[in-house]
């Protein structure tokens, strides 16, 4: 069984259940889940291939609507919302980050992070800009805001990133396989500025990956086998991360 946190939690999800198809072909993602994702800690969800981790991460976004069950910031039931206040939601709420990037080719650094602003027609005031010339300088991307994507590296491109889902302050940020498409040690760099948005900025993070030593740098790790939360472990190092998720693709 899972834990429910006494920490204040920024999305909780209640008898999550997404059901594919219909009739006979019906494939069960999720079974049920109930999750509380808290603020100012970085929750690693893992599980093997077609477990239903995306899935989850993809609910808990509204980027998807569940079969049954309900998704809550605060008193929020965002389960029950429209496309358009969905839209809105995450524009001012939730922060992404991709493995691919995700950044306009065309656009400076500074305009990509400004990107959300521009989308919502929202106006920057003093003290907002204040806020993203502070994280673009913990990111190390001050020297680097008048160039474009391609002239950047894997780890600029991804602080980039970063950068863009704090920028809105958000409630949450959902970093989907981040450090796929880097090495090791830039990898590292990137989870630990995920780790400093935790720390110093009071936000929560939602890692979804496969790799351990990724999951390594969480306060907790959530493992989704066959549509169900079957562990729910505190700081854990990677080789027994790893263990766990082999035992749970030999039982698949």
């Amino acid at each position: 069984m899972h834990r429910m946190s006494e920490r204040t939690s920024a999305v909780r999800a209640r008898g999550l259940r997404k059901v594919y198809g219909d009739g006979g072909g019906e494939v069960a993602a999720l079974r049920e889940v109930d999750l509380d994702i808290e603020v100012g800690r970085l929750t690693a969800i893992m599980g093997p291939s077609g477990s239903g981790k995306s899935t989850l991460m993809h609910l808990l976004a509204g980027l998807d609507k569940p079969t049954s069950g309900s998704v809550w910031y605060g008193d929020l039931d965002i389960t029950a919302m429209d496309d358009h206040r969905l839209t809105a939601l995450r524009r001012t709420e939730i922060g992404f980050v991709f493995q691919a990037f995700n950044l306009v080719p065309t656009l400076t650094v500074l305009e990509n992070v400004l990107l959300p602003f521009d989308l919502a027609g929202t106006k920057l005031d003093a003290g907002r800009r204040r806020w993203i010339d502070e994280r673009t300088a913990e990111l190390g991307l001050t020297p680097l805001l008048a160039r474009r994507p391609h002239q950047l590296s894997g780890g600029q491109q991804q602080r980039v990133a970063i950068a863009r889902a704090l920028a809105i302050r958000p409630r949450l940020i959902f970093a989907d396989e981040p450090t796929g498409n880097l090495d090791s040690r830039t990898g590292r760099e990137v989870l630990s500025m995920l780790q400093a948005a935790t720390r110093d900025h009071g936000q929560a993070v939602v890692l979804v990956t496969h790799d351990a030593a990724a999951a390594a740098h969480a306060d907790r790790v959530v493992f989704i086998s066959d549509g169900s939360i079957v562990h729910d472990v505190g700081k854990t190092d990677a080789s027994t991360l790893s263990e766990m998720v082999l035992e749970l693709a030999g039982h698949r």
